[in-house]
């Protein structure tokens, strides 16, 4: 099979602590796509500590095809009060330029939705850039739901700091 044979399978795997330096080239890839370089703060100790530390805070999955990374998805557990069920969060899906069409978005959002499915998870949910066409077009495509009605609303930095020193005793204990 050549580089960019149409056949060639895409292989799903779990992202491993070996796999940070690729994981932070394919982050820099989607935020060069999105047009968010200015963004990207990531390094591999901070992602290396976010997925493999003591309590990691997201997973990763990486795609490959005839061995080369083709793309990835990070994502991490929700919640919803009203359905009292488990979720996922879906932080990127990411799938390189030349690999696009080969079926490794869905391959990669399949896995992503096994692992809901394997957790007594019901449901999936993600964000996707308004201009991003491509990406519309596929979610439309596999049946997922447009969530039109909320918007997405983000605390960080001084922001975050000064809305956390509101609390009257600092901290809030944890329930033992």
């Amino acid at each position: 099979m050549g580089e960019d044979d149409p056949l060639a399978p895409t292989i799903v795997r779990p992202a491993s602590s070996q796999d940070v330096p690729l994981l932070l080239e394919l982050f820099r890839e989607l935020a060069q796509y999105e047009r968010l370089e200015h963004e990207l703060r990531a390094t591999e100790q901070l992602l290396s500590e976010a997925l493999f530390g003591d309590h990691p805070a997201a997973q990763a999955l990486i795609a490959e095809r005839e061995s080369r990374a083709a793309g990835y998805a990070l994502f991490f557990p929700t919640f919803s009060s009203f359905l009292a069920i488990r979720g996922v969060w879906l932080e990127d899906l990411f799938v390189r330029p030349e690999h696009r069409g080969a079926g490794v978005g869905r391959a990669l959002l399949a896995a992503v939705a096994a692992r809901v499915r394997d957790t007594g998870g019901e449901r999936l949910e993600w964000a996707a850039l308004d201009w991003n066409e491509l990406a519309l077009g596929f979610y439309r495509g596999i049946g997922a739901q447009r969530m039109d009605e909320w918007i997405t609303h983000r605390l960080v930095g001084e922001p975050l700091r000064l809305l956390a020193s509101e609390t009257a005793d600092g901290p809030i204990a944890e329930r033992r």
